[in-house]
């Protein structure tokens, strides 16, 4: 099944997901797999891989250790448009919808295109959109834009809405990378209100209770990575978290 339909499958079927980020420029090959192993235990959904600064060259590098040992399913989220890579599931074409940047609006698209079509990976046109949760981020850095205020959920929720107008399959909403807070799940629900597209939400989720508050508030999967990186068993958390959630509803009460 292609990537997109299953996200929008288990967005009908209010199933929530879970994806672990990996970064190419923070993990050795044999940390990789010791990570890959431990999310093949906790069952997690997807796995993305990206970053917004890569240093060294094990970008295809880990997408292979990733498909050689887990067949769960590898997603790009690219930081730049050299981040390509055929033997991956599907990429997710990020245009920065928060920014005002032409660079990450489009331009890093015109020159990626050719490649994609080349591949032929499935591509997911996506809404993203950096919200501020807290510091300076390297991806406001990278892209020079001005992150979405942490405490402007319309902002947010009109900013989705038009992306969704112009043709974005998915809605990304992104603390970024060592966020000190989460996105506030009152953007979450007034952004899922608005637009019917499935929304990802990730940046500062580190504890299990941030987790199931995004949950609730109407992400449809959540990312975590940093807090996997500096604690592994976390991923055993969000995953019991991710799991509970998808019980039937009574047994929340």
């Amino acid at each position: 099944m292609k990537i997109y339909n299953k996200i929008v499958n288990s967005k009908v079927l209010n199933k929530k997901s879970f994806a672990v980020l990996l970064d190419p420029d923070k993990l050795t090959t044999s940390e990789c797999i010791k990570l890959v192993n431990k999310s093949q235990e906790a069952v997690i959904d997807y796995f993305f891989i990206g970053g917004s600064l890569i240093t060294r060259k094990n970008f295809n590098d880990i997408i292979k250790v990733v498909k050689d040992h887990s067949d769960i399913p590898v997603v790009i989220f690219p930081g730049s448009n050299l981040q390509i890579d055929e033997n991956a599931d599907a990429i997710l074409l990020l245009s920065l919808i928060s920014g005002r940047n032409p660079e990450f609006l489009i331009g890093q698209h015109v020159i990626a295109a050719p490649l994609l079509k080349e591949s032929g990976i499935e591509v997911v046109p996506t809404g993203y959109m950096l919200v501020d949760c807290g510091k300076p981020t390297t991806v406001s850095y990278i892209s020079n834009t001005t992150p979405i205020p942490h405490d402007k959920p319309s902002v947010a929720s009109c900013t989705a809405l038009a992306g969704e107008m112009l043709g974005m399959r998915l809605t990304y909403l992104d603390g970024g990378s060592g966020a000190k807070e989460p996105i506030s799940p009152e953007m979450i629900a007034m952004t899922r209100k608005t637009v019917n597209t499935p929304i990802i939400v990730g940046g500062g989720i580190d504890t299990k209770e941030k987790a199931a508050a995004a949950l609730k508030a109407g992400a449809d999967i959540i990312v975590v990575g940093n807090a996997i990186e500096s604690n592994p068993d976390f991923l055993n958390e969000v995953s019991e978290t991710v799991k509970f959630q998808n019980l039937p509803s009574d047994i929340h009460q």
